[in-house]
This record gives structure tokens, C-alpha cells and sequence, in this order.
């Protein structure tokens, strides 16, 4: 990796001069995110981070005075041709010839594996991760509330898989539980088997509908609880129309996957674990963790003073396991069934849950609760949450389900490239209008914390210019052209030390600090460093495409020129596939 070289070089400077090993220096050297305002230095060190009694009582012009006396100790030398002082840093700025061959040449040469090579990485050990995301209820459409979770879950997959670990994608379907008895009931009065095969959601939807309205009668509950007793005793003719639901449902959330260019490794669900609850229940019990509450309700104490001063419910009064929804307080005796197994299954090092923020809660007592059952793993587990999106309605209104968005976002774009004059030559523009539609989302999704919510808006993620991911697809796009205009010829011996304009350093720039950028994400599995530095990388190549025109330069410079821009491209089509995108390349 570009950046690890440089660091490694001023790394072993300083170490001579701070006697310390320059192992323990790599990481207080970054690259400098690049200032529209201003030229800056490649890297910079932060004196508080290496100077011993760097308490946080110590002074900022301290800081700054070490940070001159550091900088007068150090030499130039082949790598580094500038070295200052700052407030509170010393920066370095790399020779500038040897900054364009070596970034050029290495993201070139890494291709894909550009910036997860860097030695940043070294530290962090190679690790089996098993992550449950999306998870939507079996026999209800696909509801924009399972959008986040679909994309976030693929996006840390993606991340970790890119980083060498090994993952597997887990679907943890609501396929069990008394809304099945209703569903059984409804399809019984309401179904139609060809409709079922056709379009098994929609089908399913308006049954479940049409029996909510009928529920409300003693006898249809009562009827409803009738057809989940012969679910549990295994009744043939229940199970086997059950099971229709079930796979009917997920042959159609398949498709719906491909479109959001998502797979699973493992299709699992509630109804997995009917008997394996039982036994965790059991093992509750034998280690004493089971209480009874004089209602009969079971409840396992989470309070440090053993004072029942907070708890979790486990099970109904009447010993079925719980098939409520997630809540904060309610653990499903399932839930804890499936981890335990997956665990078992997969000896993974971590387990990852990807979820809306209001299951917080329910995760903290779930692994709690492994905890106290002996389960030393439960510290490996981790709840990634996100925030609720509002807003999000088509032109004829509310909006519920994720494949009316898709549609939408795809018409809407299409409509935007008919508009447009250069769309006549795409060869698919339904497929390239999917594609970027699909980024638009993603990016107005990503380009926050996770954990906040947001205001969802079709007039600014599908800005093409802007922050937004049609820009992301409009560049590479762009870019692509660029190439083919100029023979998409392998360049081999291209001499880039010409490339000395500010807005060619400022890519230049850019690309180095990526390898950091990967490294943050992969510490908080945030996507939005990701997405802000392909965002820079955009408007910073928007630039440069307009300053250093490859048409009409002399043929060594249009070479150099087109090695920077190639390179600016591989490395925006790595960053957008970490997201979950797929780059277009017409437009």
C-alpha cells in the first residue's frame, strides 16, 4: 500500500529521533484530508499521541513548542521533501514525483484489493463473523422498514469479507408464532391457491388483512388458536399449508434480494427452534435462572443486587415460549435457542445482529442472559442498530413496501435519463436506471450515523449533482468514458512524475488516505466514512476533469493524466461495491 511505505519511512525517522520503535509510531502518522482552501502536507503526527506525559492538562502551546522543537530534529530526505511544524503536529509532505509513481502505480497494480492490504490491517486478526440481518415476517410483504436493515447487514458483510474475513449471512425469518393461526384461518375463508403461487405476498397480505378484520369475533379466535395447536402437534394438512407460505414467500423475497444485489448464506427462522427452546427453557431451570411470578409468568433476574429490580420475561404463564415480536423486556426462549445454535453451528468469533434502535434493549438482555446461562461467547456478540426513515411515500401515497420504492426510484430515474441527451446510446437503460436508482438510496441511507434517523427525499437523492449516489455513478460513469474515448489501453511505463498540478496532487492526495478511511469503517462498521470520502473523491475528479484535459495534451502528460484518472476510477468502484453498489458504466 502507498500510504504504509511513506508512513513506514517517516515512521522510522521518528523512531530514531524519539527512541521509540516505529511499529508504535505507524499509527499516529495519517494522511491529511485534502483542503479545498489550501495546498496541504501529505501526513501529519500528532505530538500528544507519542509524548509520555501528554495528559489532557497539557497545554496547547506545549504542544505546539515540542511540536517545533520535534520538527527542527528531522530531516529531508529521498521520501520526504518538507517538514513544518502545525499546532500541535508535525507535517510531512512527500516528494512529489515519487507520490505520483508510487500511489499510481500500487492502486493500479492491487486492483480491487487496493487499501485492504494496507499494514493497518496487520494487527487486526482474521475472524469468522456470522451476521443476521434483514429478517423479515414470513407472509407479509416486504416492508420498507427492512430496506436499512438489508442494506447495512450487506454493507458489514461486504467490509469484512473485502478485510478476509470469513462471513455467513443469516436471514432469521418470523416464520412461527399465533399470527399463523389467523393466517391458516384467512387463507382457509379468503385463499386462493393461484393467486398463492402468483403473487404469494400481495396474496398473503390481503388475506391477513381481511382476517384482522374478522378477529375481532370470539370464534375466529378462537378457530385461529384451533389451527396453531395443530401447527405445534405437527398436523399434516396445517403444516404442509404452512409450509406453502413459507417457501412461496421466500422464492419472492429472492428476487426481491437480487434486485438489491443481496444474498444469504442461510435461510433460518423461529420455527427452527420450536424444540431446541424447550431445551434452553430446561437449562434455565437446572442452573436456577427460571423464576415463576405468581401469575405463573417465567422471568430470569438482570439486576446486580439479585433484587429483581430489573428483569426479562421469558415465557407465557401458560409454559408456551413467547412468540411475540422483539421487545425490549420479552426475550423469546427462540431467540436464545438460535444463538446458542448458530454458535455451536459456526464456532464464529463474532455475532452480529442488525436491527432498528428500539431492539436495543431486547439484545442487552438476550446476551445477558447467555452470559448468566455460562456462555462466555456472549461477550462476541454485538447489536448494530440504526435509526427509522420517514417520509418515504410514492406518488400514490403512503408508501409500505420495499419493491413499490424500487420501482419508483427506477422510474424516476428513467424518466430523468429520457430527459437527459446523451441516454439514446445506453444499451439497458432498465438495468443501468435499477443500478442507479439503487445507489441513490443507499447514499441518502449512508451518508449519516446509522443510529439516527432521517427525512427521507426523492428530489435530493436523486440530484445528479451533489452528495448524492447518482453523482457517485454520474462520475464513474464519466470516467468510464474517458477510457474508452482513449482505446481502454492497459497503461504499462506511463511516466506520472509530470503530474505536478494542484488538482492532480489533490486526487493524488485523496487516494492515499483511503487504506485509513477502511480501517475507521471497519473499527464502528459505520458506512459513512466511506461514503464521504467517495463523495470528495467525486467532486475532487469533477475538478480535475475539467483543469487537465487528457484530448489535445502532449501524448506523455495525456498518458499521465489518464493513469490518474483510471486510477481515481478503481479506486471509486472498490468504495462503491463495499456500499452495496453496483457502478454503471454508462449513464
Amino acid at each position: 500500500m502507498a500510504a504504509c511505505s511513506f508512513r513506514r519511512s517517516i515512521a522510522s525517522q521518528l523512531s530514531k529521533v524519539l527512541d521509540l520503535p516505529p511499529e508504535n509510531l505507524i499509527k499516529s502518522i495519517s494522511a491529511v484530508p485534502v483542503s479545498k482552501k489550501r495546498c496541504v502536507a501529505d501526513f501529519q503526527l500528532s505530538i500528544a499521541s507519542v509524548i509520555e506525559d501528554s495528559s489532557s492538562d497539557c497545554l496547547a502551546q506545549d504542544l505546539n513548542l515540542q511540536a517545533q522543537k520535534l520538527a527542527g530534529r528531522l530531516k529531508c530526505d529521498g521520501v520526504v521533501s518538507e517538514i513544518s511544524a502545525g499546532p500541535g503536529t508535525v507535517n510531512f509532505t512527500i516528494n512529489r514525483e515519487l507520490l505520483a509513481k508510487t500511489v499510481l502505480q500500487q492502486v493500479l497494480k492491487d486492483g480491487s484489493e487496493y487499501g485492504v492490504k494496507s499494514e493497518l490491517f496487520s494487527t487486526v486478526p482474521r475472524q469468522k463473523a456470522v451476521i443476521e440481518f434483514s429478517s423479515p415476517n414470513i407472509a407479509k410483504k416486504f416492508h420498507i422498514g427492512h430496506l436499512r436493515s438489508t442494506i447495512v447487514g450487506n454493507f458489514i458483510a461486504n467490509l469484512k469479507v473485502a478485510l478476509g474475513h470469513e462471513v455467513i449471512r443469516i436471514n432469521y425469518l418470523g416464520d412461527w408464532g399465533m399470527q399463523f393461526g389467523l393466517l391458516g384461518v384467512g387463507f382457509q375463508r379468503f385463499g386462493n391457491k393461484e393467486k398463492l403461487k402468483s403473487s404469494p405476498l400481495q396474496h398473503l397480505f390481503e388475506v391477513y388483512v381481511q382476517i384482522n378484520k374478522a378477529a375481532e369475533d370470539e370464534s375466529t379466535k378462537n378457530q385461529a388458536k384451533d389451527f396453531f395447536r395443530k401447527l405445534e402437534e405437527h398436523d399434516e394438512q396445517a403444516l404442509s399449508l404452512w409450509k406453502q407460505f413459507r417457501d412461496f414467500s421466500i422464492e419472492e423475497y429472492i428476487r426481491i434480494y437480487k434486485r438489491l444485489g443481496v444474498h444469504f448464506d442461510e435461510y433460518s427462522g423461529e420455527s427452527f427452534y420450536k424444540e431446541k427452546s424447550q431445551e434452553v427453557l430446561k437449562t434455565l431451570e437446572d442452573k436456577g435462572l427460571l423464576q415463576k411470578t405468581i401469575k405463573g409468568t417465567g422471568i430470569v433476574d438482570l439486576s446486580e443486587k439479585k433484587d429483581l429490580s430489573s428483569f426479562a420475561t421469558i415465557m407465557r404463564s401458560d409454559g408456551t415460549s413467547l412468540y411475540i415480536t422483539r421487545q425490549s423486556l420479552i426475550i423469546s426462549s427462540r431467540d436464545l435457542a438460535a444463538a446458542i445454535d448458530r454458535m455451536n453451528k459456526h464456532s464464529c468469533d463474532a455475532m452480529i445482529y442488525v436491527t432498528d434502535k428500539s431492539q436495543s434493549n431486547h439484545f442487552q438482555n438476550l446476551f445477558q442472559i447467555l452470559k448468566l446461562m455460562g456462555y462466555d461467547w456472549a461477550e462476541r456478540c454485538q447489536h448494530v442498530s440504526f435509526g427509522l426513515v420517514q417520509g418515504m411515500k410514492t406518488r400514490r401515497g403512503e408508501v409500505i413496501f420495499l419493491e413499490d420504492v424500487l420501482n419508483e426510484v427506477r422510474s424516476r430515474v428513467l424518466q430523468n435519463m429520457a430527459s437527459a441527451k446523451t441516454t439514446k446510446e445506453i444499451e439497458d437503460p432498465v438495468e443501468t436506471a435499477e443500478k442507479v436508482g439503487l445507489a441513490a438510496l443507499i447514499i441518502q441511507d449512508f451518508r449519516g450515523l446509522l443510529s439516527s434517523d432521517y427525512q427521507f427525499s426523492w428530489d435530493r437523492a436523486l440530484q445528479s449533482r451533489g452528495d448524492t449516489g447518482t453523482f457517485l455513478q454520474y462520475t464513474h460513469a464519466r470516467l468510464c468514458s474517458l477510457e474508452q474515448m482513449h482505446g481502454n489501453e492497459q497503461l504499462t511505463d506511463v511516466n506520472v512524475a509530470c503530474l505536478q498540478e494542484p488538482d492532480a496532487i489533490s486526487v493524488l492526495q485523496h487516494l492515499l488516505r483511503y487504506d485509513e478511511v477502511l480501517y475507521r469503517s471497519s473499527q464502528d462498521l459505520q458506512p459513512k466514512h466511506i461514503v464521504s470520502y467517495l463523495l470528495t473523491l467525486s467532486h475532487l475528479v469533477a475538478v480535475a476533469h475539467r483543469t487537465l484535459p487528457v484530448k489535445g495534451s502532449a501524448p506523455e502528460l495525456a498518458q499521465a493524466r489518464l493513469c490518474l484518472f483510471q486510477a481515481a476510477r478503481s479506486v471509486l468502484a472498490n468504495g462503491m461495491k463495499l456500499l452495496g453498489i453496483t457502478p454503471v458504466t454508462q449513464m
